[in-house]
């Protein structure tokens, strides 16, 4: 198992190396003059000269690029362009409720999914089978921001039974924690669930069609045995699989999600150093975004072997 990690572990960092590549060229790929944009629109070419040499605009591609990566090995990320603080001390300040944010629905959305996706294998072509692929469709169809001030409308403007918008952290108190999140997991998550229960069960209905399921139904053996015993686990690997590769609609949908409810997390973060153009932090943010769904990635791959024993590196 060590030696596996350790392989894998290798194998990240061309693909970590390229990433960074193209999070710094990001700088260079954006339209217009980077310099005149923080400079404004009245500043004088002196004093857009002065802003280039300031952003190292002025050194070249390669130089820079070196430089940049020096200090990320440092883990110097920079420092934001419009608050002069650094990037690592803002990543961190807005860390906790977008962990918050993302654990909940990873919970939340396997808990829901995968027993969905057992019910609409066993009861595969009937109305629960029907309802439960209307219910993926409901999902993928609907964006996570119209489904967002849906969810806002009926439980916080007219039931009155969840806050609008805002984030309270754990130290508040677990329940006040808990009920800041509800909504935004459950928005975040919709499309997550959906993905998750139409592989599960596509997984599911195939496994059940096996010879060795065919035989020890055939023996005598009780369904419920053969369907969590035999099938589930052999299905395991594309389950988890799905749910590693979903992390990426999460990361994505964490931005719009924190936006909507005002959540003062590191995707809120994203959106408005796009919006400010703070390159640094557009940088550093999607170099954590891609770190992070590395490494989950990482620990689905090293979990194969666990649920399927045939399974080598």
């Amino acid at each position: 198992m060590l030696k596996l990690a350790f392989k894998r572990i290798l194998m990240t960092v061309p693909v970590m190396f390229l990433v960074a590549l193209l999070v710094f060229s990001l700088l260079y790929l954006a339209p217009g003059d980077p310099a005149v944009v923080f400079a404004g629109d009245q500043a004088t070419p002196e004093q857009i000269e002065m802003t280039r040499q300031r952003m190292g605009l002025d050194q070249p591609f390669v130089q820079r690029f070196g430089t940049w990566l020096l200090n990320l090995a440092q883990g110097d990320l920079g420092t934001s362009l419009i608050s002069n603080v650094p990037v690592a001390k803002l990543i961190g300040q807005r860390l906790e409720p977008t962990l918050s944010l993302t654990l909940l629905t990873l919970v939340w959305s396997a808990l829901v999914a995968i027993p969905l996706a057992i019910l609409a294998a066993w009861k595969r072509g009937s109305l629960i089978d029907r309802g439960v692929m209307l219910l993926g469709v409901a999902g993928f169809s609907i964006p996570i921001f119209v489904l967002a001030y849906i969810l806002s409308y009926v439980f916080a403007l007219e039931l009155r039974w969840l806050p609008v918008q805002g984030y309270k952290p754990l130290s508040d108190g677990l329940w006040p924690w808990f009920r800041s999140l509800i909504m935004p997991a459950a928005a975040l998550g919709a499309g997550y669930v959906a993905l998750i229960s139409r592989i599960g069960r596509t997984a599911l209905v195939e496994i059940m069609q096996q010879d060795y399921i065919r035989t020890a139904k055939s023996k005598g053996a009780n369904p419920r045995i053969v369907l969590f015993r035999h099938a589930l686990k052999n299905a395991a690997v594309p389950i988890s699989t799905v749910i590693g590769l979903g992390v990426g609609l999460l990361i994505g949908g964490a931005v719009v999600t924190e936006t909507v409810f005002a959540l003062p997390g590191v995707g809120r973060l994203t959106a408005d150093a796009i919006l400010r153009r703070d390159y640094p932090v557009i940088q550093g943010v999607v170099l954590l975004f891609s770190f992070s769904y590395m490494l989950i990635n990482l620990a689905v791959d090293l979990l194969y072997p666990i649920f399927d024993p045939r399974i080598r590196y």
